[in-house]
């Protein structure tokens, strides 16, 4: 990695707090009785429950969703032998993803033990600890040992998935390539490069399924593996050593249908790939080098369908899109092991879902485009929502049907609407709009261009080609602070800097647009062009009515009402509203809560109301999540008649005019938006379902202060405010974003943006602000 980036990640790991973990309290401890309840004398009772019914500790205990992450640091991504100290920062990562994809707690254990026997001993004490262990990263052949030893004692599933999650996503990844190229596995000829932990689970898994162990041949860092060879051989490896007369290879290649490389870079030459049969698939997965480039195979084998392990190639065999759904699914039915069926299912899961037709919420999810099931798909992506909602029911019922579960689902319906809190979280809320934007970049003028904030998010805009920089302001203040800061970008050419004082030709013509737009309202010509040269919203607005940008991020200094004015002034609402509102989201625990209007409108109206919701409910479905709505009040279903209460009341009936489709009520109690079990007490024909996601206030007050007293109460994140009903993507940033912030809302912009390209709305009279 080049040194920037590795002080990146370094920082990453040590700010603002050390590491990529924390416990987290789930139960309230706010008073004395709190208190005995969690410890003594309350917690005697769970003790006595589980003592005498040990599977009574899923009821009772976090141990349920509880997953270990163990390694003794032997074989360590790219890194090899590097100690169980050295590999803590891989194993939070791992912990990590299993909580963001999966939701499942999970805490990594670093062993300094290099011997199999006493590693064995120490896991294996664990078990009361645990639902489940994921080994990870013990290199072979002694992790065969160790996994299969801890198997046979312990009543917790034990996986390792440097060998099992990879022959899962392989397996799906084979399933569907012979499918395109109209191949049986039974019939198939397969050449394994690799012979290691990873690659023989992988031939093992595809046995099961149906290819013939006669029509494997392995090859490794020594050759052939054939019958008789004693150089770098164990007894794994000799299950697949062939009787026969080829040592290298170009060999064995002749007539292959499958090659499978887990091992090192280049070693398939393009000169042998005529060797291979028809239609050969071809899965190239060594990091961060396969064993040959998919651009290379493509020059002499158009035919053919290339996998790898690597994110900038179409086919991305990546564990992730396994192993938190296979422990999601296991540990929820209390599996006593992950077997050769669970995984299996899980194969076909993830292998069908690339086959069957996109909704429009994961097409939101792929960048708005649903993908296609062809030669560069055929394994879904790591971020596809329902991987979790297919993956793990599968492994479920597998678990069920082979006997292995000990707490079987008896209503699955009910079980898949559980998983759907798990599908957009954190970070996944914003992937449509990330995948939408690297799919076609618009360039965004950023009116604080030296703004340090802005500089950091305009690397990472540039890292992700998720849009095309403009930066206003002063190009040698901007250009000392990026380099003070370490940055990388290009001034020359990825990056454009204007500034209002000095590029005349640039803003000048655009004078006589701002005196236009403002002049009946109290600023003279020559008051209009002193703002166009030192009021950087007002240049960053022009530029984009004028059509020389395509979105704007303004504001982030000052005072927000004031940046939203100058942007108003020259942008306007879209001629099919009648108001602009500010939509504000918060992602606490992974829960996503939308709030409407946090910003702009202090007393609405019943037809705000109505307006401002749809508005939002759009901008949420953008985001590739199904909006549901709650009105809120002081008010619980008709319990008051204070005039707050009957706007919102008022509104309702408009909302469902105009969208009978949209899951919407109220006006109801915070609490009953939030909490089925209340709502459905106080109004049980509620056709609202779940917990609500957009959160409809009577006055900014409320959504101001609520949206903020969450925010800084859970430390959740903040998404926006987002700008709804403006006539061009323009959205102003408020004094306490973060870079991460301002990357966020590029994504949104440059998503509108495409949006707005297609339908070429027609220029709107503005006739002043609106607030």
């Amino acid at each position: 990695m080049d040194e920037d980036f590795r002080k990146a990640a370094l920082d990453y790991h040590r700010y603002p707090r050390p590491g990529k973990l924390a416990i987290e309290p789930t139960k309230r401890m706010a008073t004395q009785r709190d208190l005995g309840l969690a410890y003594s004398p309350g917690v005697a009772a769970a003790c006595e429950e589980i003592a005498a019914n040990p599977d009574a500790a899923w009821d009772y205990t976090a141990r349920g969703n509880m997953v270990a992450v163990i390694t003794n640091g032997t074989a360590v991504l790219g890194l090899g032998a590097i100690g169980a100290l050295a590999s803590k920062p891989v194993m939070e990562g791992k912990a990590v993803l299993f909580k963001k994809f999966a939701g499942i707690d999970s805490i990594d254990i670093e062993i300094e033990e290099r011997d199999p026997q006493k590693l064995i001993e120490v896991i294996a004490a664990l078990e009361p600890s645990f639902g489940a262990i994921n080994l990870e990263d013990i290199k072979a052949p002694e992790c065969f040992e160790v996994e299969a030893r801890l198997r046979e004692r312990m009543r917790i599933p034990v996986f390792h998935d440097d060998q099992h999650g990879t022959a899962i996503i392989v397996a799906a990844a084979v399933r569907n390539g012979l499918v395109l190229q109209g191949k049986r596995i039974e019939d198939i000829k397969l050449v394994n490069t690799g012979g290691g932990a990873a690659a023989l689970a992988c031939l093992d898994l595809l046995v099961t399924m149906g290819l013939k162990k006669e029509n494997i041949t392995v090859c490794d860092i020594a050759g052939v593996v054939y019958e008789g060879r004693t150089e770098a051989m164990d007894p794994y490896k000799a299950r697949y050593a062939r009787h026969t007369d080829a040592r290298m290879l170009e060999e064995v290649l002749d007539g292959a249908d499958v090659f499978l490389g887990l091992s090192a870079p280049r070693v398939l030459k393009a000169e042998w790939l005529n060797k291979l049969g028809p239609r050969p698939l071809i899965l190239a997965l060594a990091n961060p080098e396969p064993e040959i480039h998919p651009e290379a195979v493509r020059a002499v084998r158009p035919d053919a369908i290339v996998a790898t392990g690597r994110t900038d190639y179409p086919n991305q065999v990546n564990n992730v899109l396994c192993f938190p759904f296979i422990f999601r699914g296991a540990l929820d039915v209390g599996a006593t092991t992950i077997n050769e069926a669970m995984k299996v299912a899980a194969a076909d899961a993830i292998a069908a879902l690339a086959r069957v037709e996109a909704s429009e919420v994961v097409a939101a999810a792929y960048g708005g485009a649903a993908p296609v099931f062809g030669q560069d798909y055929i394994i879904p992506k790591p971020f596809d929502p329902r991987l979790i909602l297919e993956v793990a029911p599968a492994v479920a019922r597998a678990a069920m049907a082979s006997g292995v579960a000990r707490r079987p689902i008896a209503d699955f319906t009910a079980y898949r609407r559980e998983l759907e809190r798990f599908v957009f979280r954190s970070g996944n809320l914003m992937r449509p709009m990330f995948e939408a934007a690297k799919g076609s970049p618009r360039r965004v003028a950023y009116a604080e261009g030296e703004d340090e904030r802005v500089l950091r998010a305009v690397q990472t805009v540039l890292d992700d080609g998720i849009a095309e920089p403009v930066l206003i302001g002063r190009r040698a203040v901007i250009e000392a602070k990026a380099k003070a800061m370490g940055l990388r970008m290009d001034f020359s050419e990825s990056v454009q800097v204007l500034d209002p004082a000095v590029d005349s030709a640039v803003f000048d013509p655009l004078i006589p647009l701002y005196q236009q737009r403002i002049g009946r309202r109290g600023v003279p010509p020559d008051a209009a062009a002193r703002r166009v040269g030192n009021r950087p919203t007002v240049a960053a607005a022009l530029l984009l009515e004028s059509g020389q940008v395509d979105a704007v991020l303004a504001g982030g200094t000052g005072t927000w009402m004031r940046q939203w004015h100058y942007a108003y002034d020259v942008i306007g609402k879209r001629p099919d509203v009648n108001r602009v509102y500010a939509l504000s989201a918060v992602i606490v625990s992974g829960v996503t809560l939308f709030f409407v209007d946090t910003h702009l409108i202090v007393e609405p109206t019943a037809e705000q109301i109505a307006e401002m919701t749809l508005l939002a409910a759009e901008q949420v479905e953008a985001f590739g999540i199904v909006p549901k709505v709650a009105l809120l009040s002081h008010s619980s279903f008709g319990a008051s008649n204070a005039p707050s209460a009957r706007i919102m009341r008022q509104a309702l009936p408009l909302i469902r005019a105009r969208a009978p489709e949209l899951e919407v009520d109220g006006e109801m109690h915070a609490d009953a938006a939030l909490v089925p079990a209340i709502r459905a007490r106080a109004v049980p024909d509620s056709r609202l379902t779940d917990t609500a996601n957009l959160l409809v206030f009577p006055g900014l007050d409320a959504a101001n202060i609520s949206f903020n007293l969450l925010k800084a109460a859970a430390d959740g994140l903040q998404l926006g405010p987002m700008l709804l009903g403006m006539r061009k993507p323009i959205h102003v940033l408020v004094p306490s974003v973060t870079a991460r912030g301002i990357v966020n809302l590029t994504a949104l912009a440059v998503h509108q943006a495409n949006g707005l390209a297609s339908e070429a709305a027609p220029a709107d009279t503005v006739s002043g602000p609106t607030a």
